[in-house]
């Protein structure tokens, strides 16, 4: 057992990309990933798992095709599996995502943002 916490500030030095989630965590199934976002993301769904964004700093909305929801640090949204959607960020936003692992960030719509999955950091 690793009995050191880990502190996001730390971890989120190590990178500067942005839409390439770091693993920092895992729990059963479940991991938990740091991830920098600015700019438009690319609209997708994840067919079999909801999805957790939660605001650790700066200020982030996730777009729907009929609305969308704005979050601010210290906020959070669950994203129902299976619900198309896109997020974006005008400035740099740190997010942390809960999802089960093997999730591939962009789901079935593959493109120059999907991200290397399993990366630790």
């Amino acid at each position: 057992m690793n009995e050191k916490s880990i502190n996001f500030a730390e971890k989120l030095s190590k990178f500067a990309e942005h839409w390439s989630p770091k693993v920092i965590a895992e729990m059963n199934d479940y991991q938990f990933k740091l991830v920098k976002v600015q700019g438009d993301f690319v609209w997708h769904d994840h067919k079999d798992t909801d999805e957790v964004f939660i605001v650790i700093d700066g200020e982030m909305a996730i777009e729907f095709r009929d609305g969308e929801v704005r979050l601010g640090k210290g906020e959070m949204f669950v994203v129902p599996k299976g619900v198309e959607h896109k997020p974006y960020a005008e400035n740099e936003c740190h997010i942390l995502l809960v999802e089960p692992k093997g999730v591939v960030n962009t789901g079935e719509a593959m493109g120059e943002l999907t991200a290397e999955n399993d990366v630790w950091i």
